[in-house]
This record gives structure tokens, sequence and C-alpha cells, in this order.
């Protein structure tokens, strides 16, 4: 034994006294405080735990502290433990019930830290005790009610887990475990989910429990769990918080629900649902598209057959002949049928915007980029993408048009940032691309990029036989929007519109069939013949467009100059040209007309 131990009890009363004066200080602190020796031996107590133990400062220092105060049923293992932990000199906290004045016995949380000297020697043991009854006598009833709650839910023939606030399993019933063939200790441990779930389901399940949790609010997944047999099945998992009186989550009660027979119904009629979706787009997939020419069941054969594939298709064919509605039916047709279909007519879009049209730009990357807009090929991916008109494309956007095919990558306008796409292209002009080609107006490497599968759309002068069925359609579409009954189409009507030459194609049968349909205010459908341009032996304007450029510079000039430089609307030189007004304008602005008036310097 030291010389400082064999000095404990026998300390001079002096040196007794001076320590009471330096300590007389605590006092005053509603908590016990006691002091003692580098052995253990009480050399102080302060008056609050004096008066709280109802004994003398003489009894407490010489009789002892802890055997007049600790529960007896605790006393060794208290003595001991104290014995073994002051030896190490170390701080350390002990438990303990404590007698108190009035005869009962509360739980303290004593905390006991070493005073060390210069040297690294215990000449002192400073010890609080702390009255933490309430909080032992609140863990032991959660603990009860958690026994009892294993009692409970050990008898309930479906999954049930406690888990804590941070999501750490803390108890599985039965039956979880019985289900799972893990045990106790594996269902605590941090990687479980590597056990339980379905791999395809752990990243996405893990996430969103864990947003869950955070929120604090009940929730529901639904994920596939390996059973003991090693078959999964889906389950869905219910989370209810159990919260304290401030609101703080203090634990999770969750349950697990088989769902897998649900699931196996849900995916039948998914996959009945989805064959019954195919039959319906099979029958009604050229809805829209109308005839039964040969022509045309030629076109609708090769449409088919290429619908199901990734390949870019080209279609060709007069202005009005009903492009975009084959490119809907390649796209319905095709494996992508459930994701976007983005149309972009590249003649309606000034050369300026086109880029940023196609492929988005970024905040400020030019003046009027007020924030960040997606393109169109960016909106199109994992779906198809028809750009209409391709022709009217510039060559540095034909240049980026063909590094997106290449590389299926682009840049926003105004960032260097590659964005990968999965897009389907079909496109579309009524141009001569081989001659645009030869004239140097159209990459050679893009065109062969886009004419892997070349579709090419008859123009209703091809496709005659069609006319009858085509006027029957539209008369009905336009009927019933117009409330009216027409029963019959007159013969000389249908002689009249099988003998015109359609420079317009469809898409002027479409027009001047609502404009009868507007008109007529008996049941039987005919058209002033006054609609429909006679032949004679001069080109139509349609075959004019196709010939020469000057001879085209001349017509279009000729037209503008009639009406003045109007070029939308019934009197408008599109109208009396027979072509679209996009075509027109794409025209104008590549062959340098002044649609004022001016003719161009010769």
């Amino acid at each position: 034994m030291s010389t400082r131990q064999s000095q404990g009890p026998n300390l001079s009363e002096q040196k007794v006294g001076q320590q009471a004066v330096d300590l007389s200080t605590t006092d005053a602190i509603p908590i016990d405080i006691t002091v003692l020796a580098d052995d253990g031996t009480v050399l102080y107590v302060n008056q609050f735990a004096i008066d709280r133990l109802g004994l003398s400062a003489k009894d407490v220092k010489y009789k002892g502290y802890l055997t007049q105060t600790c529960h007896p049923d605790e006393l060794d293992k208290v003595l001991n433990e104290r014995r073994m932990k002051l030896s190490k000199g170390v701080p350390f906290e002990l438990e303990m019930r404590l007698l108190s004045k009035s005869g009962e016995f509360r739980w303290h949380l004593a905390q006991y830290n070493p005073l060390i000297d210069e040297s690294g020697q215990i000449i002192r043991w400073y010890v609080t005790a702390n009255d933490i009854d309430d909080r032992k006598r609140f863990e032991q009833k959660l603990k009860q009610s958690e026994d009892d709650l294993r009692t409970i839910t050990n008898s309930i023939r479906q999954v049930i887990v406690v888990l804590a606030p941070d999501g750490r399993s803390l108890y599985a019933n039965r039956v979880a475990l019985e289900e799972t063939g893990l045990t106790m200790e594996q269902l605590k441990e941090q990687d479980f989910f590597s056990q339980v779930f379905h791999p395809d389901d752990i990243d996405r399940v893990r996430a969103e429990r864990q947003q869950g949790l955070l929120r604090g609010d009940p929730f529901e997944l639904e994920m596939r769990a390996r059973q003991k047999s090693g078959e999964y099945r889906w389950k869905l998992a219910q989370y209810d918080p159990l919260k304290d009186e401030s609101g703080k989550v203090i634990r999770w009660y969750a349950t697990a629900t088989d769902i897998d027979d649900r699931k196996r119904t849900e995916d039948r009629l998914y996959n009945e649902n989805l064959v019954l979706r195919e039959e319906i787009d099979r029958s009604s997939m050229f809805e829209e598209i109308v005839g039964s020419s040969k022509p045309m069941s030629q076109l609708l054969k090769k449409v088919e057959k290429v619908a199901p594939s990734d390949s870019t298709v080209l279609i060709l064919g007069e202005t009005g002949t009903g492009k975009e509605l084959i490119a809907r039916a390649l796209h319905r047709r095709s494996k992508r049928a459930s994701r976007p279909f983005i149309t972009v007519n590249c003649a309606a879009i000034p050369q300026s915007l086109i880029a940023s049209e196609l492929f988005g730009h970024e905040k400020g990357a030019f003046t009027g980029a007020l924030q960040r807009r997606v393109g169109r090929f960016e909106a199109a991916n994992g779906g198809t993408l028809f750009l209409d008109e391709i022709g009217e494309l510039s060559m540095e956007t034909q240049i980026a048009l063909l590094r997106v095919l290449q590389e299926k990558e682009f840049e926003r306008i105004g960032s260097n940032h590659p964005i990968s796409v999965d897009v389907r292209l079909i496109a579309a002009t009524n141009r001569d691309l081989p001659a645009e080609v030869a004239a140097g107006t159209f990459r050679q490497d893009l065109f062969f990029r886009l004419n892997v599968f070349p579709i090419a759309v008859p123009s209703l002068r091809e496709r005659v036989d069609d006319i009858p069925l085509l006027v029957e359609y539209f008369v009905g579409r336009f009927a019933k929007k117009a409330g009216k009954t027409i029963r019959r189409i007159g013969k000389d009507t249908l002689d009249q519109l099988r003998g015109y030459r359609w420079p317009g194609n469809i898409r002027e049968l479409q027009n001047i069939v609502e404009r009868a349909v507007i008109l007529i205010e008996t049941d039987t459908f005919v058209v002033d013949e006054s609609w429909l341009r006679l032949e004679s032996t001069e080109p139509s304007s349609h075959e004019a467009l196709s010939i020469s450029e000057e001879r085209q510079v001349e017509m279009i000039e000729a037209a503008l100059a009639e009406t003045h430089g109007r070029i939308s609307g019934p009197s408008g030189a599109a109208a009396k040209l027979g072509i679209p007004r996009q075509t027109l304008e794409s025209k104008i602005r590549r062959l340098g007309i002044d649609k004022y008036g001016q003719k161009r310097p010769t």
C-alpha cells in the first residue's frame, strides 16, 4: 500500500477541515457531490447529499457511504465494480439504487472523475450522483411493453419488425425469422438488405426507406423478399412511427404483408392488356391513312416491316401526301410506342433558332436565353424524333445533326457537357435530296445516314382509286364536327375530284371537303366546280415548282406581286400556287426572293 493510501482515514483534523472549507461552496449545489481519497475513502460529502440521505457527516465519512445507502441486492456488485474501476485510474460511471431520507430507493448515476497531480498520480476522486429514477422507470416500462409486444407479435401470423429511429432492426417476431430463415442476430446486421431483398430492389428500397424514416411519417414500400426456400415473393411493408411526448420518433414498427398473388395478377393483366393494345394498334395504326389502292398497300407493307426496328427511315413525297401520318404509324408500331413522339418542322423554324430548338440551350447562352431550355432531341430520349422538311436545314445544322447520329450525344448551346440520347430518327422531305447533294446544299454523308430505309409516299395523282374512300372519310369527319347529316356523295362530284391533278395532294382534298361541308345545305355532298382548277396545257403549279429555278422564281414573284406580298390565307400567294405556306416561305428564303415585289437582279 502506498504512503498516501496508508494515511487515508488518519488525516489530521486540520487537513480535513481545510478540505471542508475548500469545498463548502458545493453545499448549495442541488446534486450529490462526494470527494474520495485515491483509495476510495470518503473525505467529504456536500450538505445536499447529507440532507437527502438523512445521515450525519461523521456517519457518512467513517461508516462508509455505499454500505449505508446502496440497495442490498446491488451492494456487493457495486462495491466490486467500483474497486476494480478505481484501480484503473480512469473516469467511469456506475448505476445504483440509493436510499433516500424518506426510505425510498431511487436510481442514481454516479460519475467518478480523478484529480491527477503533475507526476500523474491520483490525489482525489470527485463523484457526482444524479437522480435517474424517472428515466430508469421509463426504460423498464418500455422494456416491459416490448416484452409484452414480443409475446403478442409472436402469436400474429404476419411479419413484424421493431426498428430504432435510425432504421436499425431491434427485434423481429417469430414469423419474420421463420419466413426468412435468419436469426435475430443476422437480422440486426447492417447488411441484412442483401440477405433479404431481391438484388434488383435493394438500391431502390434502401433509398425510399431512408427518405421515409427521415420524414417521420407512416409510409409504405413494395419489394421482393427472399423466403427460407430461396423463392422471392412480393411484400408490402408498412412503417408506423412511435413518438414520445415531444414528437420525437423512438421506435418504428414495420409489418410485411404478402402481396405476391396480387402482383402476379397485375402482371398477367398488364401482359393481357399489352397484347390487346397491340391488336388494337395493329387494326387502328392506319386509322387516318385511308386507302386500299395498290400503291398504298405496298407502302403500308413497308411500314409494318420496318416499324419494329430502330432503323432510321427517310420518308419521301410531295407536300400534303401525309408524311407525318406515316411517321406516327412507324412510331406506334415500334418498341418505343410508349415513349415520346416529338416532331420538328425544319422549314417553320428560323435558321438562327433551329440549333437551339433541336439541342436546347443554357441560360445566358445568347441574347434572350433567360433560362435553360431542353431541346427536341433531349425531349425525345427513349422515343422517336420526326424531322419534317429536313432538306431545309442549313449546312451548319446538318453537321451538328450528323454528329448526333454518329455519336449518340450532343451539347446544349452554351455548354460543353455532352448529353447522351437514345432516339430513333425519322426524317421527311419533299425535295430531291440527291439533287441537293449534287448541288452542294445537302451533305452527302448526312444523306447516307438518313437514307437507311427510304419510303416513298405516293401522290394523290398516283392513287386516284383512293379518292372515293378519302372523300367519304373526310365528309363523315367534318359533317359530324359541323352537326350535319350527309347521306350521299354526288357522282359528278366524284368524277370531278378524280379528274383533278391535286397539286396540294391529300391536304388540298381535305381543305376542299371541309369547305364544302361548311357551305352545304342539303344531304348530298357536292363541290363547287370553280374550286378545282381546270386542266390546261400549262404545267400545274406543283410541276412548275419542280422545274428550273429561274422558272420557279418567275412564278413565285408573279404570285407575290398579285397578292401584294401576302403569303398565307385564302387569297395569299401560297394558295394561288397550291403549296403550303411553310414550303413557299422556305423557297423565298432559299431563292432570295423579295416578297414585296422587288425582282432579283439579273
